[in-house]
């Protein structure tokens, strides 16, 4: 649908079906006009990295902040989100929460009048507190209001209310039923989870075919966490014809929005050389974007990297740097790894104690290395 605007469109209100409808330049345009919404959802946009737009902080902040400027809640409700993690800007949790009460107290107003976006963003603000205590319930019960109008991010998010339970009783099939209802909107967010349904066969008949379907959908839209996950059906043919070369291409889409998981998983095709010219090099350039997100696989993976020389200088202390972020995050083979480390005194001061402490976490969770490692001790027990 082709929206033609007036000449006083920059105090006009959109909807957003007519934002999702105009196209970025021409969104840009109005923003540049001084349209508050247009601001806003261009700054959406940039913080995202969605509709083929690269992901720019700085940039979101600066449209972000003109709405703000204007008044404009949704624009100070996204720039105290800005504040609140250090996107952009330095974090400031006065300034955060100071924009998080202020956004709060207008979608409030608005969502009295029964304003299906203004609930929508309310029920946020309840479910994260922002600008308000925590309250699951109220939460849900706000989701719905806005859901139940036919607003498909409220669809999406009451939809991930009944899947995880929060604030009402879990069910994968009321979770479906409103992930379908926004995907049908075109909310790529909804898309995505609805394909994760079918690939799990939570609350639908279990289908790789319809999982890639509404994968594509939203990766199509630029949606990072569907290209990887697309890229993951390409990798192992569920759904599709098996591909290693689809695979890259979807997971370096994913990865170059920021993807963590694309990353490690970009990473993995370069160590293998599936799909791509084999290179060390560009394993460890993802392995260690991803590492830096707090993937553990690619934390370990990256000691691992550093243990062998592949692709960097061969280091020991890097090597044990990288192998206790993964083990302090659970991972088995890596608290292994750190307690070799430990006790042959590689890139660590050599400590029997600090070996057998992570043998033991490691032996807890089954690693028949680790219990032979212990077992030299006299070690039987992993309490």
């Amino acid at each position: 649908m082709l929206i033609v605007l007036c000449n006083g469109c920059r105090n006009r209100t959109y909807s957003a079906i007519e934002l999702d409808t105009l196209n970025v330049a021409e969104l840009e345009k109005q923003a540049n006009r001084g349209n508050a919404d247009a601001q806003v959802e261009l700054g959406r946009l940039y913080y995202y990295g969605e509709r083929g737009v690269n992901k720019d902080y700085t940039e979101a902040v600066k449209w972000f902040q003109k709405a703000v400027d204007k008044g404009n809640a949704y624009g100070k409700y996204r720039l105290g989100i800005c504040y609140d993690k250090g996107n952009g800007v330095e974090k400031n949790y006065t300034k955060a929460n100071s924009l998080y009460k202020e956004a709060f107290n207008a979608f409030s107003k608005m969502a009295e009048k029964d304003d299906a976006k203004a609930q929508s963003h309310l029920g946020e603000c309840y479910a994260y507190g922002y600008g308000t205590e925590k309250n699951e319930e109220q939460a849900f019960a706000t989701y719905k209001k806005a859901a139940e109008q036919g607003y498909a991010h409220a669809q999406y998010s009451l939809g991930i209310c009944y899947y995880s339970g929060y604030g009402v009783t879990q069910s994968y099939i009321e979770a479906v039923k409103w992930f379908q209802l926004a995907a049908e909107q075109r909310d790529a967010h909804a898309q995505n989870h609805l394909g994760a349904c079918y690939y799990k066969g939570d609350g639908v008949t279990q289908s790789y075919t319809e999982a890639v379907k509404w994968y594509r959908l939203a990766a199509e839209q630029g949606e990072a966490r569907a290209q990887d996950n697309l890229g993951a059906c390409y990798y192992k043919g569920y759904g599709v014809t098996q591909s290693y070369t689809e695979a890259v291409k979807w997971y370096r889409l994913a990865a170059e929005q920021g993807e963590a998981n694309a990353q490690y998983d970009l990473g993995n095709c370069y160590r293998l050389g599936y799909g791509v010219t084999q290179s060390y090099t560009e394993t460890v350039k993802w392995y260690r974007l991803a590492a830096e997100q707090g993937v553990v696989n690619a934390q370990y993976n990256l000691g691992v990297c550093y243990i062998k020389g592949d692709g960097v200088t061969q280091s020991y202390t890097e090597a044990a740097k990288w192998y206790r972020l993964a083990a302090e995050q659970g991972l088995a083979i890596a608290q292994y790894n750190l307690g070799n480390r430990y006790y042959k005194g590689d890139g660590v001061t050599q400590s029997h104690a600090e070996a057998i402490k992570w043998y033991k976490k490691a032996a807890k969770q089954g690693v028949e290395e680790a219990i032979q490692a212990l077992k030299k001790y006299g070690i039987t027990n992993y309490d």
